[in-house]
């Protein structure tokens, strides 16, 4: 862990849960209610939200109605609104709608690329070049996810390695983040600074961001090893949404509701409003098929916030 890190005053929130929470529930919202999400979140100040994904709804029904969720979104001025792009359909898709940011998603083990996308590594990152090239020529930012950089459900332990690695080629694309994903919530507070310092070698810290999912509790543990060594932008699922359909016993990810409650406990700012975000994730649960996740949002629903 380097000495010379010191841990950042202000945390960008990156709120993934109207696509990534929701993209894995079993409950068919909707349109009306994933707007309602989102605007929630918005007026609870979260800085960036993800509204959904261009995909194939065949693939991903959950996700059908994205072009129709932006068009009736109430987009407020400050708020980065992004979207998941797949491939130079989703692009296009994308551009139609109006959308200025998007993502892209490569992975660190091939098997999982092959199951996620059906591409395997090398094949998926010629894709994601043209996507980043016509997407930048376009005036529109990339970022990209880089998943199972913490270990994959089908090939085991990843080198820290081959993450700095793929991070690097990201980044030389074009992409101007990074989110270095535990897609299965397999890390731990022994394996974040190996992963985290290998990664650092090749791209800037302002690139590197966290996406942790909280399938063994120790997502907030992970958090706080990577806010020490200067990281400053997370992932995270109101009421702690999520899964992931390739991922087998993957569970939700970080809950957005958990990390603004630590977060001002160490006073570091997020712009976030604690209460309003619980406010919008009791929304969200109310209209799926389980419980909150998030401890925090069942408290604040406990004593009626």
């Amino acid at each position: 862990m380097s000495s010379a890190a010191t841990e950042p005053r202000r945390v960008t929130v990156v709120e993934v849960g109207p696509r990534d929470g929701l993209q894995n529930e079993t409950a068919d919202l909707s349109t009306a209610d994933r707007i309602e999400f989102i605007n929630r979140l918005s007026a609870a100040g979260a800085p960036v939200i993800e509204v959904g994904a261009f995909v194939s709804p065949q693939w991903v029904p959950r996700m059908r109605d994205t072009e129709a969720v932006w068009a009736g979104i109430a987009q407020r001025d400050g708020v980065r609104y992004t979207a998941l792009v797949p491939n130079m359909a989703g692009l296009e898709r994308a551009a139609n709608a109006g959308v200025r940011e998007i993502a892209i998603f490569a992975a660190s083990s091939d098997t999982f690329s092959r199951k996620n996308i059906n591409q395997g590594i090398e094949e998926s990152l010629a894709a994601y070049k043209q996507v980043c090239h016509c997407a930048i020529a376009a005036g529109m930012r990339v970022r990209g996810y880089l998943s199972t950089a913490f270990g994959c459900p089908y090939e085991g332990e990843v080198s820290p390695a081959t993450v700095s690695t793929l991070a690097s080629r990201l980044v030389e694309m074009g992409v101007f983040e990074v989110a270095v994903s535990d897609t299965i919530g397999i890390a731990h507070p022994g394996q974040v600074p190996h992963v985290i310092e290998a990664v650092l070698t090749k791209i800037p810290l302002e690139k590197t961001a966290l996406h942790f999912h909280d399938t063994r509790g120790m997502a907030l543990a992970n958090v706080l090893v990577a806010l020490s060594m200067g990281i400053s932008t997370f992932d995270a699922a109101a009421g702690g949404l999520g899964g992931c359909p390739y991922a087998p016993g993957a569970s939700g990810n970080l809950a957005t509701d958990d990390l603004i409650y630590m977060l001002d406990g160490l006073g570091i700012e997020t712009g976030v409003s604690l209460e309003k975000l619980s406010e919008a994730s009791a929304f969200i649960a109310s209209k799926v098929d389980h419980p909150l996740r998030s401890r925090v949002a069942q408290a604040a629903g406990s004593r009626g916030l």
